[in-house]
C-alpha cells in the first residue's frame, strides 16, 4: 500500500541530495577559483596563504563523480532515507555528522590512493564543510515543511477500515502511531450490526457492510481496507466489487478475489500483508512527474497569460453586468469538493433560468448542453469557442484541485445521478483537457464521454498525457465541438 510510495519518495530524496551536492561542488569550485580576490579586502594584512588555482573544471569533475555517490551511500548506510519525517532534529544532526566524518575520511583516502594532487586542501575543506551544511539545511527544511503540512491537516489519505476485531484495531493503532504515513482513518465498518453507532478505541463505527455504498457517496474516501475474520471473507466479495466499480482503492488483509477491472498488487504495512486492487495507475514516479509538470506549467501559464487574463476581464466587465469570474463547486478526486474558477461567459443570474431550459437540453444523461443557449453573452460565446473561459482553471491546477490532463470535474448534482460504473471516473484527479476534449467535446454523447474517461484512467501514462496535450492545441484553435 505505502511501500511503493515510500520507495519513490526515498529515490526522490536521494536524487535531491545528489543535486544539492552538485550545486555545492559548483559553488566550491567558483569560490576556490576566485578566493584570491578576497585578499584585496585586506581583512588579514600580509596573509597570502592560499595559492591561485591552476587546475581546470575538467580536472575536478572526477571529484564530483566520486563524492556524489559517496555522500548518498554513506547517508543511506546511516539510515537517513528511512522515514525522515519520523526523526528528531537531534537524530538528523547526528546522522549528518557521522556521514560527514565518514565521507571526509573516505574522500581523503581516495585523494591519497589515486594521487589526485590537483585537489587543494582549501578546496577539500571548503567542499566538505559546505556540503555538510547544505545537506543539513536541506534536511532541516524538509523536516519543517513535512511537519507543517501534517500539522495543517494536508496531504492525508482518508481510509475506511472494514472490521472491528482485534486485528483491525491493531491495524488502526499502528496508523495512529505513525502520522508521518499521512493516513486518516475516518471510521470503521462492522461486518455485523452489534457495534454500529458506537465508538471503538475512539473511532466511530459508521455502519455495517451494506452501508458501504452510502458511506462512499457521503464521505470522501481514498481507500477501503478489509480486515475481517477468515470466516467472513466470503461475505465481502460483493463490497469489494462496489469499491472497484466506484474506483476506490481497496486492500484486503488476507485473501485474494478475482475482480474484473482492478490491477492486483501485493503490498504490506508494518508486516500486515495486503493485497491491493486498484483501478487507477500505480506508476508513482510518473504520477510525481505529472504533478511536477502541473505545478510548473500552471505557474508559467498564469504568469505568461496574465495579459490575456487582464484583457478578458476588461471585455467581460465592459460588455455585461456581473463578476469577472464564474465560481462553482465541483467534484474532484474521490469525491472531494472544490471551487472551480472560470471566466464568466453567461449573463448574471443565468443559473436561475436553468429550470426554464431543461426541456431544451441537447445532451443525454445528467449534464446540460445547449448549442444556442440564450444565457451566454456575445463575448462569452467567443470565450467558449476559443476555450479562453477555461484559463482560470490553471489556478485550480496550481493548488492541486485539478491536473492539466484528466477527466472533466462534474458538479455535485450530476454526480448524484451517476450510475455506479460512471463514478469510477472520479478515481483520478480531474483535469482541464482529456480524451473527450479532443474527440468532439459537446458532440459526444454522455455515456461515450464516460467511457472515454474510463479508457483514459485504465490506460494512463505520461505518453498518453503528452498525446492529448498535442491534440488539444488544434482543437482549441479551431474551436472544435465548443459551445
Amino acid at each position: 500500500m505505502l511501500k511503493e510510495r515510500e520507495k519513490v519518495i526515498r529515490q526522490a530524496v536521494i536524487i535531491l541530495d545528489a543535486l544539492v551536492i552538485c550545486l555545492v561542488f559548483g559553488l566550491t569550485f567558483f569560490l576556490r577559483r576566485h578566493i584570491h580576490v578576497f585578499y584585496k579586502l585586506d581583512l588579514i594584512p600580509t596573509a597570502r596563504v592560499i595559492a591561485e588555482m591552476s587546475a581546470s573544471i575538467n580536472d575536478y569533475l572526477v571529484v564530483l563523480f566520486l563524492t556524489v555517490p559517496l555522500w548518498c551511500f554513506v547517508l543511506y548506510l546511516n539510515g537517513m532515507y528511512e522515514s525522515l519525517r519520523t526523526k528528531s532534529i537531534r537524530e538528523i544532526i547526528w546522522i549528518i555528522a557521522k556521514a560527514a566524518v565518514i565521507t571526509t575520511f573516505a574522500f581523503g583516502t581516495a585523494v591519497f590512493i589515486f594521487k589526485l594532487e590537483f585537489v587543494s586542501r582549501a578546496f577539500f575543506i571548503m567542499f566538505m564543510g559546505l556540503s555538510s551544511s547544505a545537506i543539513f539545511c536541506e534536511k532541516l527544511t524538509m523536516f519543517a515543511v513535512s511537519r507543517y503540512i501534517r500539522g495543517r491537516g494536508y496531504n492525508y489519505r482518508r481510509m475506511l477500515v472494514v472490521g472491528t476485531g482485534r486485528r483491525a484495531l491493531q491495524f488502526i493503532q499502528k496508523i495512529a502511531l505513525h502520522p508521518e504515513w499521512g493516513i486518516k482513518v475516518v471510521g470503521a465498518i462492522d461486518y455485523e450490526h452489534a457495534n454500529v453507532g458506537k465508538a471503538i478505541d475512539g473511532l466511530e463505527v459508521l455502519g455495517a457492510l451494506e452501508d458501504i455504498p452510502k458511506i462512499l457517496h457521503r464521505r470522501s474516501i481514498d481507500e477501503v481496507v478489509f480486515i475481517v475474520p477468515r470466516a467472513q471473507l466470503g461475505q465481502i466479495e460483493n463490497y469489494l466489487y462496489v469499491c472497484e466499480t466506484e474506483g476506490v482503492k481497496t486492500s484486503v488483509a488476507v485473501d485474494l478475489f478475482e475482480l474484473k477491472i482492478s490491477k492486483l498488487r501485493q503490498t504490506e504495512l508494518e508486516g500486515v500483508p495486503l493485497i491491493t486492487f486498484e483501478t487507477t495507475p500505480a506508476k508513482e514516479w510518473q504520477l510525481l512527474i505529472k504533478r511536477a509538470f502541473d505545478i510548473i506549467a500552471s505557474g508559467l501559464g498564469l504568469v505568461l497569460l496574465s495579459p490575456v487574463f487582464l484583457i478578458t476581464a476588461m471585455l467581460i466587465k465592459l460588455t455585461s453586468k456581473g463578476p469577472v469570474f464564474f465560481i462553482q463547486k465541483r467534484v474532484g478526486l474521490n469525491g472531494r469538493k472544490f471551487i472551480l474558477y472560470k471566466f464568466r461567459s453567461m449573463h448574471k443570474g443565468a443559473h436561475l433560468k436553468l429550470s426554464e431550459l431543461t426541456a431544451m437540453n441537447e445532451a443525454a444523461g445528467p449534464v446540460f448542453k445547449m448549442k444556442n443557449d440564450p444565457r451566454v453573452t456575445p463575448i462569452g460565446r467567443a470565450l467558449r469557442k476559443l476555450s479562453i473561459d477555461e484559463l482560470p482553471q490553471l489556478i485550480n491546477v496550481f493548488f492541486g484541485h485539478m491536473s492539466i490532463v484528466g477527466p472533466r470535474p462534474p458538479i455535485p448534482r450530476e454526480v448524484g445521478q451517476y450510475k455506479p460504473w460512471q463514478r469510477r471516473r472520479l478515481s483520478m484527479r480531474s483535469g482541464i483537457t482529456c480524451l473527450w476534449q479532443i474527440s468532439g467535446r459537446s458532440k459526444i454523447g454522455f455515456d461515450e464521454w464516460m467511457r472515454m474517461d474510463l479508457e483514459y484512467i485504465d490506460n494512463w501514462s505520461l505518453r498518453l498525457d503528452f498525446k492529448i496535450l498535442v491534440k488539444t492545441v488544434p482543437v482549441v484553435l479551431f474551436g472544435v465541438g465548443a459551445y
